[in-house]
């Protein structure tokens, strides 16, 4: 099952296409884009990427969307919510997450998918708390949770077991919100 499609004013959020793979991995490519990652991606990496997210949507029936804006690229990035694949004291959890193409950096498109993946999160699935979270330098990120209305509580704050104790990103921030009443 590909997932279900999700718009806004301005964007498709859909399930992956083969021809989304090139600029994926263009994009993971990008040392801008990956700044706040340890590394770019390489093709092979970006491609696997792509595999585990449409597992996680056949599985679970959600997970990261591919962005479309029409009229402007037919991929922007992906916009979703996914369970971690890692251990930590807020597990379990659904994290919700973006990662667009520079070109479409400032355009609010990160926050305009995320409510949408939101309102499915706590609508469709009936999810009772969304979790973000990223490195404590990445402020573009941490400004669309501020957005969304999620708050961060320094006590929650973590080391990203998938980093290298040592490594200056290990540290992320906890960012959550609890469904609406």
């Amino acid at each position: 099952m590909p997932g279900p499609v999700l718009t806004t004013e301005r964007l498709i959020l859909r399930p992956w296409r083969d021809e989304d793979l090139a600029p994926f991995a263009a994009m993971n490519a990008d040392a801008a884009v990956m700044r706040h990652f340890p590394a770019t991606l390489s093709r092979a990496e970006s491609d696997a990427m792509v595999g585990r997210v449409r597992l996680h949507f056949s599985t679970r029936g959600f997970g990261l969307w591919a962005v479309e804006v029409p009229g402007v690229t037919p991929f922007a990035g992906f916009v979703g919510l996914s369970v971690p694949r890692f251990e930590a004291p807020f597990m379990p959890c659904v994290e919700i997450g973006w990662r667009l193409a520079m070109d479409c950096w400032g355009q609010g498109y990160a926050t305009e998918g995320a409510r949408a993946a939101l309102a499915f999160g706590f609508g469709a699935l009936k999810l009772a708390e969304i979790v973000s979270f990223t490195v404590v330098a990445n402020q573009p990120s941490r400004r669309v949770m501020e957005r969304l209305g999620m708050d961060h509580d320094p006590a929650d704050d973590f080391e990203h077991p998938s980093i290298a104790e040592g490594h200056p990103m290990r540290r992320h921030v906890l960012y959550r919100l609890r469904a609406p009443n």
